[in-house]
């Protein structure tokens, strides 16, 4: 073999096994697709998380509360009508959820605290009471700053709870010259009834108590 064939056959060599490893570097997944071509998810992609989330049941009928972001929904099932989601924006953050039957007609209510971004914590409620099992309605909440005797002396810091078949606003009064981190006064509880009102149901207030 002359020294032409021989350097022929040697540059076909080369180009084979230079070949065979580009073949190796790109596999193939079970699609088809080279894996180098695959997309991938980056790593810190996250799917927004809700910063409340609760299930509340009471004689069959629940609720899913969710708060993500600014959003908080409520999505009752069980209503014999209607069973579509509440979706509000709010502004701070929840502190806790209840159901109970506050009127005793046989249907929940569900109610959510919320308390105010800042140092200040003011709480406030928003409720829904179930129609004869049927739909629901917000219950509507009336606003402290429009009671002389309730308001005397408050500056938010609020706590809510169900006692009883009735919603409790519990709050530490302040003197004139207290700051806001520190309240010498009572504390002050506000006792609510539910009623029914001329559009839709309502918190009256029962009691007022200072201890």
């Amino acid at each position: 073999m002359n020294n032409y064939k021989k350097q022929a056959i040697a540059i076909a060599i080369i180009l084979t096994i230079a070949g065979c490893k580009n073949s190796l570097k790109k596999t193939t997944t079970n699609d088809g697709a080279s894996k180098k071509d695959t997309p991938t998810i980056p790593s810190d992609t996250k799917l927004a998380k809700p910063k409340f989330s609760r299930k509340l049941s009471l004689n069959n009928i629940s609720f899913d509360i969710n708060l993500t972001g600014k959003q908080l929904s409520i999505q009752p099932s069980g209503l014999a009508n209607d069973n579509t989601k509440i979706v509000k924006q709010i502004e701070g953050i929840i502190t806790n959820a209840e159901i109970g039957d506050l009127n005793r007609d046989g249907f929940p209510e569900v109610l959510v605290y919320i308390t105010s971004d800042g140092s200040g914590s003011y709480g406030t409620v928003i409720g829904y009471s179930v129609n004869n099992g049927k739909s629901m309605s917000e219950i509507y909440m009336p606003n402290i700053a429009d009671n002389p005797k309730a308001n005397k002396g408050y500056m938010g810091h609020d706590e809510f709870a169900i006692v009883e078949n009735s919603l409790c606003q519990r709050f530490p009064t302040y003197n004139p010259q207290d700051t806001n981190s520190n309240p010498t006064g009572k504390m002050r509880q506000i006792q609510y009834k539910l009623k029914e009102g001329e559009n839709s149901r309502v918190f009256v207030i029962d009691k007022i108590i200072e201890y």
